[in-house]
């Protein structure tokens, strides 16, 4: 069992320390991030917690999956690893990648060049 947390619909108030407090209360915390949209600066809505130990995690679970905060019922769970094939392209640490679109953009394929 793992010592990340997944804690979702979280109230647009709080904050990475609101959250680190009340994961306090139920053992050591590594670390609480709540999740900011890039471009708007605001909340998500979710975020993640790391406990010291798989023990207190699971005890933060018990005691505030389903706990209402500002009117929301928060959801609490351990939090589950990225799955793998999410990759979109983009640009990345090689370049500009369009993975899903061979053949599309400049090159020896027809396209603009020689």
């Amino acid at each position: 069992m793992g010592n990340k947390i997944y804690v979702g619909n979280l109230p647009y108030s709080v904050t990475d320390s609101v959250l680190q407090s009340n994961f306090a209360e139920f053992g050591g915390v590594s670390s609480a991030k709540v999740m900011m949209d890039r471009e708007t600066g605001r909340s998500k809505g979710f975020g993640f917690v790391e406990m010291t130990s798989a023990e207190v995690a699971q005890a933060a679970i018990d005691g505030l999956n389903g706990m209402s905060v500002d009117g929301r019922s928060i959801v609490v769970n351990l939090a589950r690893p990225r799955e793998a094939g999410n990759d979109r392209g983009g640009f990345g640490a090689d370049g500009f990648r369009a993975k899903s679109r061979a053949g599309v953009g400049y090159g020896s394929d027809g396209f603009g060049g020689r």
